[in-house]
């Protein structure tokens, strides 16, 4: 079991980095790819548990997808973690 949750691990973190590119270049409002290597966290988490941007529907619906990516993330490895 450990094993599998090992692995779904693994493959669910592989879309990791589509989903905070994309988050990230809404939020700092910029197409430059570099803005994945910058560690610029403090902008990011305040429009990932805040409201950065509460009339851009594009941002609403992103920041949804990508809450529920993390926690299902997070689920995995809380469970990973457990057994």
């Amino acid at each position: 079991m450990k094993t599998a949750l090992f692995v779904l691990l693994l493959l669910w973190g592989i879309p990791s980095t589509y989903f905070r590119s994309k988050f990230r270049k809404l939020v700092y409002q910029t197409e430059d790819w570099k803005i994945n290597l910058r560690p610029l966290f403090k902008k990011e988490l305040q429009a990932l548990f805040g409201n950065q941007f509460p009339d851009d529907k594009a941002y609403l619906k992103l920041r949804f997808q990508y809450r529920l990516y993390l926690l299902i993330y997070l689920l995995l490895f809380l469970g990973y973690k457990m057994i």
